[in-house]
This record gives structure tokens, C-alpha cells and sequence, in this order.
């Protein structure tokens, strides 16, 4: 897994998310949602960094199942920036195709790792 598509993706993501977050910090209504899809965003990479060197086949399925749940958090966070007007369609759309992406993949890992 050292060089891996979804390894690599998530830590884009993430940084794209910590940018992202820091340019809206700015706007203290939102701080809170803001710190929410902070955490979750980029946990996504980090429990996928925690798999790489997991102790046993269980503990593996564990961290990309939370990775899954984090990713989904965060779509969940994205989805409600969009909805109440303080993202827009764009920014949400290219932090969406880029979670799509890492949701499926995260999915057909935790599967193919629980079928082994």
C-alpha cells in the first residue's frame, strides 16, 4: 500500500481540505461546521495511514471501515456547506468527485479484505 491510489488521494484530499477550511475560518458563523468537516476530512487519510500498518487482518478492516465512516461524515458536512448557500456548487463538486472516488475505493477494500 505504500504508493497506492487511494493512499495518495486521500492525502490530496486532505490537503485540499485544510486549505479549504483555513480560507473559511475567516467566517466565524460557520467555525464549527468548518472544524467538523476539518476533523473529518482529514481522517479520511490518516486511519488509511493507520491501516498501512495495522496489526492484523481485523484491525486493518477496522481502520478503512473508519476511514469509510469518516469519509462519509465528511460528505455529510460538505452536502450541508452546500445546501445552506456557503459553498458553492463548484467548490462542492470538486470536493465531491474527488470523495466519490475514495469512497468506492474504500468500499471494494474493506470487502476484498473481508472476503480473504
Amino acid at each position: 500500500m505504500a504508493d497506492s491510489i487511494l493512499k495518495q488521494k486521500s492525502y490530496e484530499f486532505s490537503v485540499q481540505i485544510v486549505k479549504f477550511c483555513q480560507a473559511m475560518s475567516k467566517n466565524k458563523n460557520v467555525y464549527v461546521v468548518i472544524n467538523q468537516l476539518l476533523k473529518a476530512g482529514t481522517s479520511v487519510g490518516a486511519n488509511i495511514r493507520e491501516a498501512e500498518f495495522a496489526q492484523s487482518k481485523n484491525d486493518f478492516i477496522s481502520k478503512m471501515s473508519i476511514a469509510l465512516k469518516e469519509a462519509n461524515e465528511t460528505e455529510y458536512w460538505l452536502v450541508l456547506l452546500k445546501d445552506t448557500g456557503i459553498i458553492s456548487e463548484i467548490d462542492f463538486r470538486r470536493f465531491a468527485n474527488i470523495l466519490t472516488d475514495i469512497l468506492r475505493m474504500l468500499i471494494a477494500t474493506v470487502k476484498t479484505a473481508k472476503k480473504q
